[in-house]
């Protein structure tokens, strides 16, 4: 198998790129070790937020390793749930995570109720937990995507846009090349090359213009939740027109629907509307208590 990559309109030519590494004749992923990365990245980035807000910080120990395993399995489900052809009399493979095969939404849908479940218990804001975590989130899935590099996937149709990417097709998943990348296979020193969006690259770029946004904003939020629902909403109108792009959608069993795509418009709808009616309901309570010091000015000095 070929393992060149390249992005031929910006000069980028990268040759033999692997997607593993061998210790002791064990081989370790990239999108694994890159995983692990994003996942400890999230973590620390979320106990310094804790820790400069002064909050419990026992709690989000307990919660970002409940957060963190409850997303693997959400993740996996999700995956193995809209992508079923692929596991069906192949159960075992369910339980290998080595060649990817997870969906983030299904990690943010379990990390979000143990969230939820966990706050009620504890007695937390479970919106103030999520606002100090989701810059810690949204840095994890900027290194995660790069594992999608060194596994060749979540990339998008034809293009001959400037970021186009060529990458091999014995490289690359069968049922991911469609007629169109096929018309338009190069060859180049006798190998052939497929050339298709890099997804995977505009998404990552998305969600720094997300992260950059959460840290200008983090200290100007006007109720709980409100950076959490920006990061969903921000997220959902990216994640829209990327997933339009992609070649290897999950999707519903009925309908033959792109199950993301809908949970994206859906997600990012819900949440603008949910900042809306907060920020309103915010601005309202806000002008009572200035009319409640006002009245109480004025008491004091007819007294």
């Amino acid at each position: 198998m070929n393992m060149n990559i390249n992005f031929p309109h910006l000069g980028i030519e990268l040759e033999h790129v692997g997607q593993s590494i061998s210790i002791f004749g064990f081989h370790i992923t990239y999108y694994g070790m890159l995983t692990g990365l994003a996942l400890v990245a999230g973590i620390v980035i979320t106990i310094y937020f804790a820790a400069k807000s002064r909050q419990n910080m026992e709690h989000y120990l307990d919660l970002v390793i409940g957060s963190v395993l409850w997303g693997i399995v959400g993740a996996r489900i999700w995956y193995v749930l809209f992508s079923w052809e692929n596991y069906r009399g192949h159960f075992f493979r369910i339980f290998n995570l080595r060649q990817g095969g997870l969906a983030f939404y299904g990690a943010l849908t379990a990390a979000g109720l143990f969230t939820f479940f966990y706050a009620k218990r504890k007695r937390e804001n479970p919106m103030r937990l999520l606002d100090t975590a989701c810059v810690g989130l949204i840095a994890g899935q900027i290194i995660g995507r790069v594992g999608n590099f060194f596994n060749r996937e979540s990339f998008g149709g034809y293009t001959d846009g400037l970021f186009a990417m060529q990458l091999p097709v014995d490289a690359v998943r069968t049922a991911d090349i469609t007629e169109k990348m096929r018309e338009h296979i190069i060859e180049l020193d006798g190998i052939s090359y497929i050339q298709v969006h890099p997804a995977f690259l505009y998404e990552m770029v998305w969600n720094l213009i997300i992260l950059i946004l959460l840290l200008l904003y983090y200290k100007k939020k006007v109720f709980e939740g409100e950076l959490f629902l920006i990061y969903v909403a921000l997220y959902g109108v990216g994640r829209t027109w990327i997933e339009a792009l992609r070649v290897d959608k999950l999707r519903l069993p009925f309908g033959n629907l792109p199950i993301s795509l809908i949970f994206a418009v859906v997600s990012a709808a819900v949440s603008i509307v949910l900042i809306i009616h907060f920020r309103k309901e915010a601005e309202r309570k806000r002008r009572m208590e200035k009319r409640r010091q006002i009245r109480r000015e004025h008491a004091a000095e007819n007294s």
